[in-house]
């Protein structure tokens, strides 16, 4: 019988022709339909152009949004020269709020992209800066301000805080697999040295611009051209990607893992110190030396509180790089082991009023916080990973999809120390007067966190201890 009535499946499966990729095509609203990032001829002739214009304004909205989320921390040790009367109490309160509703908002944000486009959620989360921006400068302009708006405004801060997970979510659909880690490292560290360039321009701003005096709204006001030319970048330049959608049910898998509300608490302890310490240093540093916190040549001093989140977010990268190399939790252990050291020196040394000494120890801290992020957010994969080896029956959500969800959502959670480190400070300051107790607190919590990682990632014998995490 011929072998063209039954042909065998081999032979047919070999002449038919694989099927040809769907085309880019680009739809109104500049939505587009069959970007490949995976697809190597693809990659290099047309998708690395369009991710590389896509993240740079992804950068720069970020950037702002950091930089808007943090504006609070250095703009209120201004406001007793411009004849506010807040207590201390309330001052931590316009420093921690900003924290606590930014971190809340990165989980919505985070499935933002997938819900609205990419594009489409950077022009309306950079518009958004603009009501945090705006009202400040409105605010800060009229002493008489009551409280209780003053905290309503310094919450809208947080619309910047949430804009990292959005962002991050972008642009993880742009790159292929093995240019991730670069695109979101880079996406990350941008970001972040929006803390450190607001701590660093506010007090130029409010001071030097204003000619001598304290012209105060000027630290809202100079944001907003940035802010408006970010969102004219996206939308003139950047694009929505049809195929970009939320993994919420990689989410709900991710929350029922314990490894993630362990991972959770060690990212408070290093994410949530960068991001704490962050606001409430211009503070510290004006209480503890109190000749810099007036306006004039002590602003000038004051405004070297910028090199802390500088070199926490620059340091990043080479925790995930040493991460990298020795492992993510032995590298966690070290930096934690550092951190207690470094905060029980600075409570040690406080009675010295040592301002350089004090500088030096922060800007170690701020180092290691940094490293921190980077070693600990490179321990999530690979506990996914042996998870995923270890369940090799779920195929409902793959290790891929619950650790992607993982590492959003373990950003939104860490992000909570950026308001429990100055409520720490708060309670620590109106119970006994001073510092020393919270720092001593700090010191407990990286011990404590020292043990837990050693505990479930180092210890031999163990199904991740022995797997080298």
């Amino acid at each position: 019988m011929s072998s063209e009535l039954h042909p065998d499946p081999a032979v047919t499966a070999a002449r038919t022709p694989a099927p040809t990729p769907l085309a880019l095509r680009e739809r109104p609203g500049r939505w587009l339909d069959g970007y490949r990032p995976e697809d190597p001829e693809f990659w290099e002739s047309t998708g690395r152009p369009i991710a590389r214009t896509n993240l740079k304004w992804s950068v720069f909205a970020e950037f702002l949004g950091f930089a808007v989320w943090q504006l609070w921390a250095i703009t209120v040790i201004y406001l007793p020269a411009a004849g506010f009367t807040f207590s201390d109490s309330q001052i931590f309160w316009l420093i921690s709020i900003p924290s606590l509703v930014g971190a809340t908002l990165r989980i919505p944000y985070t499935f933002m992209v997938g819900r609205f486009g990419g594009r489409n959620w950077t022009i309306a989360s950079a518009l958004l800066l603009l009501v945090p921006t705006v009202g400040l400068a409105l605010a800060v302009g009229n002493p008489a301000t009551p409280f209780a708006v003053m905290l309503l405004l310094a919450a809208t801060a947080g619309f910047g805080g949430g804009n990292f997970a959005s962002s991050m979510a972008n642009i993880t659909y742009f790159y292929p697999v093995r240019e991730k880690g670069w695109a979101l490292g880079l996406n990350a560290a941008g970001g972040n040295l929006g803390t450190a360039v607001a701590q660093l321009l506010v007090p130029i701003a409010v001071t030097v611009l204003a000619a001598g005096a304290l012209d105060l709204p000027l630290a809202g006001w100079i944001w907003v051209p940035f802010i408006l030319l970010a969102a004219w970048g996206a939308r003139k330049h950047m694009h929505n990607l049809s195929h970009a959608k939320g993994d919420v049910a990689g989410s709900l898998a991710t929350v029922k893992e314990p490894h993630f509300w362990i991972m959770s608490f060690l990212y408070v302890g290093t994410f949530g110190s960068f991001i704490g310490f962050s606001s409430v240093f211009p503070k510290l540093i004006a209480d503890t030396f109190p000749e810099f916190s007036s306006f004039g040549v002590g602003s000038a001093a004051l405004s070297l509180a910028f090199l802390g989140p500088l070199v926490g977010s620059v340091s990043r990268p080479y925790g995930g790089r040493l991460a990298d190399r020795f492992g993510g939790a032995p590298m966690t252990v070290a930096v934690f082991a550092v951190m207690a050291l470094l905060a029980l020196a600075v409570v040690l040394t406080l009675p010295l009023a040592d301002f350089w000494l004090f500088l030096g120890l922060f800007l170690l801290l701020f180092t290691a916080a940094g490293m921190g992020n980077g070693a600990t957010y490179r321990m999530i994969p690979s506990i996914y990973r042996v998870l995923g080896l270890r369940r090799q029956q779920d195929v409902t959500v793959s290790t891929e999809r619950k650790a992607s969800a993982a590492l959003g959502l373990i950003g939104a959670v860490g992000a909570y120390g950026g308001f429990l480190i100055p409520q720490a400070l708060n309670l620590s300051n109106s119970t006994t007067g001073a510092y020393s107790a919270a720092f001593y607190g700090f010191v407990a919590f990286y011990v404590v966190a020292l043990t837990v990682t050693w505990c479930c990632y180092l210890r031999k014998g163990t199904e991740m201890g022995d797997s080298h995490i």
